[in-house]
């Protein structure tokens, strides 16, 4: 899928980021992503005074998608406070690539890049099934 409208996707990921509840660190996060069934998906970090518990915004852009209908993720795109793209987390990326279509893009600080590229040697669902076999 190569019609991907980022504009669009920085757009709804800045709509989200607007409804961030970030009281504590007021680090503002939106992020969007386009479905492989041409929904698009958002999601915003959510504290809590327990900062352990705090949800980030690729957590609620996935519940938005399981809520909706599921599907696989196909672009992904992630603002902070200001509507500048930054880059997903670790644990945050791992948790996209769950719901990824295999190479799922991101904008990233560097530019277009792959979800492969940004969390190389990733374990997913098909290891799991690998080793039911």
């Amino acid at each position: 899928m190569t019609d991907i409208d980022w504009d669009e996707l920085r757009a709804v990921a800045t709509e989200a980021m607007h409804r961030a509840y970030a009281p504590y660190s007021r680090f503002k996060v939106g992020a969007a992503a386009l479905v492989s069934d041409g929904r698009i998906v958002q999601g915003c970090n959510v504290e809590n005074a327990s900062y352990g518990v705090t949800l980030c915004a690729e957590c609620g852009l996935v519940s938005d998608l399981a809520m909706s209908g599921g599907g696989q993720l196909v672009a992904f795109v992630c603002v902070n406070g200001k509507g500048e793209t930054i880059m997903p987390c670790g644990r945050c990326r791992q948790l996209l690539y769950e719901f990824a279509i295999p190479g799922m893009l991101l904008e990233t600080v560097s530019g277009i890049r792959t979800i492969d590229e940004v969390l190389p040697d990733a374990f997913g669902p098909r290891d799991l099934e690998e080793a039911a076999r």
